[in-house]
């Protein structure tokens, strides 16, 4: 078995990124795209990259899905046929679909899940970078029941690429990705609709805050359709929030013509995450992945906003914030 070999199926921004950075960092790289031109181009940039998933499976290979979560319930009859007992990721969005149609059509592959919180809102295999995962939060599943060592060589896939790993169950994952992705989109496309409806004036005067707001509206929608719509239950829960918050607003605003709650809010909640995200991270833990109960140990530091940013074997170097949300 090769430790640093890795086969990706899929090769659009987020697998031909990945295939580009595992190159970068060592490993060796194999990747498998349906678009002939994907191909061509893949190959003529020096990879080995190819148009069928027998042939891609061929190496003793760390597996990662960089498909559509639609398309994922495609290629997991054809690793459960060729490759049963493939050491196997993803990079889907969303996880509990995932990880359910992983028990139903392949259920002996040995299953760590996988996101890592990168992208732009550009598409396909010319879109990527191998700079793309850079200082990103990349989620490893830590559901009970995972293999300690596949867990091991996905979480330093993505160290070697750059990102720093979020232990996090799938249902911890699906709820928070709900508010800080799937939402952010949904809202984009609805502020980008508002905004069109003003005309050509509206248009000539948006300017930076527009431009931000709506910026992953250019999304492919058919790949924003597939994220949110596969992550529907969570995802009405945060719009039921932000209707909430969206009707509080709007009624203070009809009544008293202030708006102060509610933008006062938004900045706290801002200032809070600006403040999180450039806290020192001061305070390191260790956890061992051989322990009976790493998986939850690591669930737990997730939730508290750790992340891994070393691997020592089965060892984890878990850096915390100062003063971590309990």
């Amino acid at each position: 078995m090769s430790e640093r070999t890795v086969c990706v199926i899929g090769l659009g921004l987020i697998g031909g990124s990945l295939l580009r950075a595992a190159d970068v960092a060592g490993w060796k790289v194999r990747g498998m795209a349906r678009s002939d031109a994907v191909v061509t181009a893949a190959r003529e940039a020096g990879f080995d990259v190819t148009s069928s998933i027998e042939d891609a499976l061929a190496d003793d290979a760390l597996v990662v899905l960089a498909v559509p979560l639609p398309a994922v319930v495609d290629v997991l009859p054809v690793l459960a046929r060729h490759a049963p007992r493939c050491r196997l990721t993803d990079v889907v969005g969303v996880k509990q679909p995932v990880a359910a149609a992983v028990a139903r059509l392949a259920p002996a592959v040995r299953y760590v899940g996988g996101h890592p919180m990168a992208g732009t809102s550009a598409s396909g295999w010319a879109a990527g970078s191998a700079t793309l995962f850079s200082g990103a939060p990349w989620v490893v599943g830590s559901d009970d029941g995972a293999d300690p060592v596949v867990w091991a060589q996905v979480a330093q896939l993505a160290l070697d690429c750059g990102a720093h790993v979020v232990p996090a169950g799938a249902a911890d994952h699906d709820a928070a990705v709900a508010r800080v992705s799937h939402l952010p989109h949904l809202l984009a496309a609805v502020l980008a609709s508002v905004g069109a409806d003003g005309a050509a004036l509206a248009m000539s005067l948006a300017a930076g805050s527009f431009t931000d707001g709506t910026r992953v509206a250019a999304s492919p929608p058919e790949l924003v359709r597939a994220m949110c719509e596969g992550n529907r239950e969570a995802l009405l829960s945060a719009v039921d929030d932000a209707l909430g918050r969206l009707g509080a607003a709007r009624g203070s605003l009809a009544s008293t013509g202030g708006l102060a709650a509610t933008i006062q809010a938004g900045h706290v909640a801002r200032r809070t995450f600006d403040t999180t995200r450039d806290a020192p991270r001061d305070n390191t833990v260790h956890v061992e992945l051989r322990a009976s109960d790493a998986l939850a140990q690591l669930r737990d530091l997730g939730r508290q906003g750790a992340r891994v940013v070393a691997l020592e074997g089965t060892r984890c170097q878990i850096e915390l914030t100062a003063s971590p949300a309990r």
